[in-house]
């Protein structure tokens, strides 16, 4: 799980790449920097993306880079295990529906407004108006 690129550009410069660890001796845990890890490994959003998850596995390897001083980490999946995402049954996309239809509709006047009630108030905008929050 090694990427060549980088293996090289270490043989010919001899430079230190801090966070590349193939073998997980340094980390514990393969490690990758930012943009270079193998074509086949994806971090979770990667693979939401595709329309793949997981599916149900650990992940194999890490990226670390640091951001403002501050070490951080995603983690990456193999693309070869993952399955296809699942699709919510019509019984899901119903009760969603309805849901995000009651969150649009007013208490008080009982009109479903182009956008959510704001729960502060607990009604529309127009039963507000007037009103002290």
């Amino acid at each position: 799980m090694r990427n060549s690129d980088i293996d090289q550009l270490v043989d010919r410069s001899g430079i230190y790449v801090e966070f590349y660890d193939p073998t997980g001796n340094r980390y514990g845990f393969p490690t990758f920097p930012y943009r270079g890890a193998p074509e086949h490994l994806a971090t979770v959003r990667q693979l939401r993306a595709d329309g793949l998850r997981p599916g149900g596995h650990d992940p194999i390897a890490q990226i670390l880079w640091r951001h403002r001083r501050q070490r951080r980490v995603a983690y990456l999946y193999d693309r070869r295990l993952a399955k296809p995402k699942r699709t919510a049954t019509p019984a899901q996309q119903a009760a969603i529906a309805a849901a995000l239809l009651a969150r649009r509709t007013c208490p008080e006047c009982e009109q479903v407004k182009p956008y959510y009630i704001p729960r502060r108030y607990g009604e529309c905008l127009d039963c507000h108006q007037g009103r002290p929050s």
